[in-house]
């Protein structure tokens, strides 16, 4: 007789699975971790495209693209990350790259359209930015490998507590046309998770400016809730519920990387901003 897991008991092995090995990449470091992040660019570039043109139609049918169009959509924001990681990119080099790769992903969501233009347009920066990021983070001296396993940490205990907050808890709605799921509970569950992973990982990795970490990685907890809301609106635009099966008990690829998506980019414009120079003190 089959097993039948629980949404919840899928989560947690794909995470037993999935965790220990981008921890084993993330220190590691380059090339390993620019491969790692072009394999995740190209998932969520694969995936935003389906989403794209695999929405509700008039007929109620999915319309589907073709597949050879479908992953040349998903290869420009892999290709450009990988070129980027691979070879120290620029600051000027790096935004000529994304917007010759955003240029092209317009122009092949021509074909179906304007307004999948737009989104395909849309897609390479929602895609290439956060993966741009941390590259950037990664590739900060002394500090790179701290920082990115922070923002990884803080993400899936956001995403986690939030998550058995929401179940166990319930009450108000947060956003419920959005996502009729979430609760206020979730939401302080993710800001508890984050900032008790912030003191975690401050601790384990012998940081300095313990309790500014803290408090911010209880901040990018709201960041982390945020992200997740932005691609559940996208979803919802398009009449799905989740971007793929790829991961199991999570959807796809844009359904877990969607909290961290934001925390990323948030962090990466903190550090450019000189504002996590804290962390090189002794």
């Amino acid at each position: 007789m089959a097993i039948a897991f629980t949404s919840f008991q899928k989560r947690l092995a794909s995470a037993a699975v999935l965790l220990p090995l981008v921890v084993v990449i993330v220190v590691l470091g380059h090339p390993f971790f620019d491969i790692l992040i072009a394999i995740f660019a190209a998932a969520m570039g694969w995936e935003w495209v389906r989403i794209c043109t695999g929405g509700n139609t008039a007929d109620g049918r999915a319309d589907k693209m073709p597949v050879a169009i479908d992953w040349i959509g998903a290869a420009f924001p892999s290709a450009c990350v990988l070129v980027l990681g691979l070879s120290g990119f620029g600051v000027v080099a790096g935004w000529w790259l994304l917007g010759l790769g955003c240029a092209a992903a317009v122009g092949i969501g021509w074909f179906r359209g304007l307004q999948i233009a737009v989104w395909f347009g849309a897609g390479m920066i929602y895609v290439s930015l956060p993966a741009v990021s941390l590259l950037l983070l990664r590739a900060q001296p002394e500090v790179g490998t701290a920082i990115v396993l922070w923002v990884l940490g803080l993400t899936v205990a956001a995403d986690t507590l939030a998550y058995v907050a929401g179940r166990t808890i319930g009450g108000p709605k947060l956003a419920p046309t959005i996502s009729p799921n979430k609760t206020w509970a979730g939401l302080g569950g993710a800001v508890l998770g984050a900032g008790l992973a912030g003191l975690t990982v401050t601790i384990w990795l012998d940081l300095a400016g313990l309790w500014k970490l803290t408090i911010l990685s209880g901040l990018l907890g709201f960041v982390e809730q945020g992200g997740d809301l932005v691609e559940s609106a996208f979803k919802r635009h398009f009449g799905v519920k989740d971007s793929s099966q790829i991961i199991p008990g999570h959807g796809g690829v844009l359904d877990r990387v969607d909290g961290l998506i934001a925390v990323a980019l948030v962090v990466a414009a903190i550090s450019l901003s000189g504002e996590l120079s804290f962390l090189h003190e002794n």
